[in-house]
């Protein structure tokens, strides 16, 4: 009786199985089996461009694509309708494989990356940083366009891509893999900005290589920091041990040397599904003067997105793959606190500074025709990134001399002499009102107890143990032969 019972609940157990795995099955496109044999259209292809572009074909053969029979016609097909569109040997085809186009076989990727951060990040015309491209460094001297935004901004961001009159894409607007391209057929990002084709490798995919592309220099060396830290120095230590071809390749299973910039941001762990959404286990935002948690827009418009709380909980669920929980706890503490210094001592007053001179009129309305504005552009965009993002990633060098003292040093001396000026000015024009206000503004931010050292107002007690410290190191190196 015990074993027919036993065998019952097995078989339930298994239908139970059965009926999750073709439930998920189905949210995938059906097109992810793999074709009996190669279409028509792709052998023609393959017959021409195996001649005319043996690398592209080469690329091709390794690829998963071939062992499924997935050819170039497969994914570079297009309707008449479309507007890049061509007619190209017999066939209608589009040169721009898009998100839209992936969608046919990997719609859930496409669903999660069209819902990240990622894919908004070709709407740059507008931000200071595309206004220094277009304006301050370049001129519009390509086709209406700064070849210093075509060659810079928007090979990272993207850009709109466009067709001109004659069907041709606008080389101002392509070649260009940026995240979040602006297709032709109204689709956003570029697959390829991350799986480069056309082997899209899994392996080349993974690596942190893959992501310094665009996650790197004096606004946002991610890579660099990566490097820095433990995690990349145990990663190139140890790559043979990555298991980097593995399908699945959860963290704690399949590997546990160190993590890469997928494993913490997209890829699965022992209790999280990969994700698309390289945002999706992010807490706080480090990319504006001041760090906000990630979700605060979003609740200050009205609207219900995942908490940063929730998001922190699936990136702890990563670190636990290889440490304990109040290790991880305590990371976070000190991150937090680093982020919350940061906005605290230097980002709300320097903003609080630079609204005041605007909003007296003492700046004039043009953008970065004055220096304060590029000292306060540095002191958030540049240094106090890497700060954050040096805390984000454990790599101290970055948090400390390339960050908070960089922030610290172009505070001091330079953002507010260069304020005072503006009130000594004010003053001279007969504008008193306004340089009161101003003189006022800054007051109130020195009298805060982090800034007293600077004005000389430093406690006693504070300002002699100090002094007994560096007495005291001072003596025990002193001392050495």
């Amino acid at each position: 009786m015990k074993s027919k019972i036993y065998l019952l609940f097995s078989w339930v157990a298994l239908l139970v199985f059965i009926i999750t795995i073709s439930g998920q099955a189905n949210a995938k496109a059906l097109m992810l089996k793999p074709f009996k044999n190669l279409s028509d259209q792709s052998k023609e292809c393959v017959a021409c461009h195996k001649q005319e572009d043996p690398s592209i074909y080469a690329q091709w053969g390794r690829s998963k694509h071939f062992g499924a029979n997935v050819g170039c016609y497969e994914c570079h097909q297009a309707s008449n309708d479309e507007p890049d569109a061509i007619r190209h040997e017999g066939h209608t085809i589009s040169v721009i494989v898009s998100p839209k186009d992936c969608s046919a076989c990997h719609n859930e990727e496409v669903a999660e990356f069209s819902a990240s951060h990622h894919a908004n990040a070709g709407r740059i015309i507008g931000s200071l940083d595309n206004m220094l491209a277009e304006v301050v460094e370049g001129a519009l001297t390509m086709n209406g366009k700064s070849p210093a935004a075509v060659n810079g901004c928007w090979q990272c961001h993207g850009s709109e891509v466009k067709v001109m009159p004659n069907g041709d894409l606008d080389p101002t607007t392509w070649p260009n893999t940026g995240i979040g391209r602006l297709n032709p057929d109204g689709s956003v990002g570029a697959c390829t900005a991350c799986h480069q084709r056309h082997e899209f490798s899994m392996i080349q995919a993974r690596r942190p290589e893959a992501c310094g592309k665009c996650h790197l220099g004096p606004d946002h060396p991610q890579k660099e920091i990566y490097d820095e830290s433990k995690h990349g120095i145990n990663f190139y230590a140890n790559v043979d041990r990555m298991n980097m071809e593995s399908a699945k390749w959860i963290v704690g299973e399949d590997y546990d040397a160190a993590p890469t910039c997928a494993t913490c941001h997209m890829s699965a762990t022992r209790e999280l599904p990969v994700t698309h959404d390289v945002g999706n286990r992010i807490s706080w935002t480090l990319r504006p003067a001041v760090s906000e948690k990630i979700d605060a827009k979003a609740i200050k418009q009205g609207q219900t997105v995942k908490t940063w709380q929730e998001r922190r909980r699936d990136m702890s669920a990563v670190c636990d793959a290889c440490h304990t929980s109040s290790m991880i706890d305590s990371f976070y503490t000190q991150f937090d606190s680093l982020v919350e210094l940061y906005n605290t001592k230097f980002a709300i007053p320097g903003k609080r500074m630079m609204a005041t001179l605007q909003e007296q009129g003492l700046m004039t309305d043009v953008a970065f025709d004055e220096k304060i504005e590029w000292t306060w552009f540095y002191l958030w965009h540049h240094e106090g990134r890497r700060a954050r993002h040096g805390a984000a990633m454990m790599a101290p060098d970055y948090t400390q001399w390339h960050g908070l003292y960089e922030v610290a040093e172009r505070f001091y001396m330079e953002l507010i002499p260069e304020y005072n000026e503006y009130i000594e000015k004010a003053e001279k024009a007969g504008k008193h009102e306004a340089a009161e206000t101003a003189r006022k503004v800054l007051a109130e931010i020195l009298e805060s107890p982090e800034h007293l050292w600077f004005t000389g107002n430093e406690p006693a007690e504070v300002t002699e143990a100090r002094q007994k410290a560096q007495a005291e190191f001072k003596q025990r190196y002193a001392n050495e032969d």
